[in-house]
């Protein structure tokens, strides 16, 4: 049985955690901490922390869990590229799985993008389109950043300079080397996401709806039940569901 701790759980991912656990009979809860708490002191208790607190936090958390061997699912979004770099760091040390989105169902899209993205080519323009709730506070979702992320890959594109994170004024046309990015915010949407390949003549979409919390709190204790048995090293969900 793997002990878990969870981090952020008074969050609405934290509680669909805690809600969905008691259905993971290979997984005992062992801990749960959040802002102020002495997370520390709770470590030695479980084998993994399942992190969902903010990206300010992570970093230093998974420090904390490098230093003590304890492995880590990390499904807090909006990670810069320096505190991205210190979990990568750490993951030379524990097993780390960093995810922007822990659904079976979205990780089956990120697959099912990259393949779309290299069979149809250079002439089908890229947009993402996604919707979150009104309490979301990152733009846009760390979803949609990792499909921005394949697509550009596939292209070749250094994602920064092809992101076009909506559109006002006079644009001019739109250009081949451009990603959409589009961000909608409102009432109670779990998450939405879409990934556009528009050319002459057709177009070609791809959307996931997520209408409860739980099938990424039901990934993420699946990830964490995975990760323990791995050797030190960064994993996504891709590598827990067998999809590279």
């Amino acid at each position: 049985m793997t002990r878990i701790l969870i981090n952020g759980f008074k969050g609405r991912m934290g509680q669909a955690l805690l809600a969905c656990a008691p259905q993971h009979p290979e997984l005992q809860l062992a801990g749960q901490a959040d802002a102020g708490d002495d997370l520390g002191a709770l470590l030695g208790g479980g084998e993994v922390v399942i992190d969902f607190s903010v990206h300010t936090a992570t970093p230093g958390l998974a420090t904390l869990c490098a230093r003590q061997g304890k492995a880590m699912v990390i499904g807090t979004t909006g990670l810069s590229d320096p505190e991205r770099g210190i979990v990568a760091e750490a993951a030379r040390q524990v097993p780390i799985v960093l995810a922007t989105n822990f659904s079976t169902g979205v990780n089956t899209l990120f697959w099912l993008t990259r393949k779309a993205a290299e069979i149809l080519g250079a002439d089908y323009d890229l947009e993402i389109i996604e919707m979150h709730h009104r309490h979301k506070q990152d733009a846009p979702s760390g979803t949609a950043r990792t499909l921005a992320e394949i697509l550009a890959e596939v292209r070749g594109l250094q994602l920064a300079a092809a992101a076009r994170h909506g559109r006002a004024g006079l644009v001019g046309a739109r250009t081949k080397g451009e990603i959409g990015v589009h961000a909608v915010r409102g009432g109670d949407v779990v998450g939405d996401h879409t990934v556009m390949f528009a050319t002459l003549g057709e177009r070609l979409e791809l959307t996931h709806k997520a209408s409860s919390r739980d099938a990424f709190a039901h990934g993420a204790l699946r990830a964490a039940d995975w990760v323990v048995r791995q050797p030190p090293g960064l994993y996504s969900m891709l590598d827990v569901l067998g999809l590279k």
